[in-house]
């Protein structure tokens, strides 16, 4: 459970139990989000599908917007998780960088669903918890930055840096905001090597010559 989801208050004490119970939520939110739209959606509804009562749901949540926040969070977490497992910073390389790039494009593609979702409803958090949200969002943006100044084998200012690591990171959310067309055009595995091939193209890096270098 992250540190946020302990200030959204719970009757019960168990933490383990609160994080089984909130994954839950988030599973069964999800689903209804997909169907109906958050406002459309009941806090009964929720409980039906998480698979407990509306009584039991009330003891680990107070409003229907603390679980959206607990999809919102769940879902940078995951980012987070993922990117923390690509990076390898004490052996920075160009391939390196690709592999983060693609590491985060797969996870935007098994989380099209929830990514739509969240940007579509967050504008229904409160205002502390949407900020806190779009921190989190910024710390993901901050992660890929510091992945592309580790990586280059050259100095790129930090407004390019900067740039570059927001282009990436709405490049794998483009995939899923809009597959209608993209993922007519292209599979996945096209789509990730040709955005690869114009972030290589635009910092000058023949990737053939680059890969030959670091083998």
């Amino acid at each position: 459970m992250t540190q946020n989801q302990n200030q959204i208050l719970s009757s019960v004490k168990n933490a383990e139990l609160v994080e089984k119970r909130r994954n839950q939520m988030i599973k069964g939110a999800i689903t209804l989000f997909k169907e109906k739209g958050f406002h459309r959606t009941t806090t009964r509804e929720i409980a039906k599908e998480s698979g407990f009562s509306i009584g039991t749901l009330y003891e680990y949540i107070r409003t229907k917007e603390d679980v959206l926040f607990l999809v919102c969070d769940a879902i940078y977490e995951q980012v987070h998780e993922r990117l923390e497992s690509a990076i390898d910073l004490e052996n920075p390389s160009v391939t390196n960088l690709e592999k983060v790039v693609e590491s985060y494009f797969y996870l935007m593609d098994e989380m099209q669903e929830e990514v739509v979702i969240m940007y579509q409803e967050v504008k229904s958090l409160k205002k502390d918890t949407k900020e806190y949200v779009l921190q989190k969002e910024r710390d993901m943006v901050g992660m890929l930055e510091k992945v592309i100044v580790t990586c280059l084998p050259h100095e790129i200012s930090k407004q390019d840096a900067e740039l570059m690591a927001n282009n990436i990171f709405i490049q794998g959310q483009m995939w899923g905001f809009r597959r209608w067309v993209l993922q007519k055009q292209f599979t996945l595995k096209e789509y990730i090597d040709r955005q690869i091939h114009y972030l290589m193209a635009s910092l000058a890096i023949d990737r053939t010559i680059v890969k030959d270098k670091e083998a």
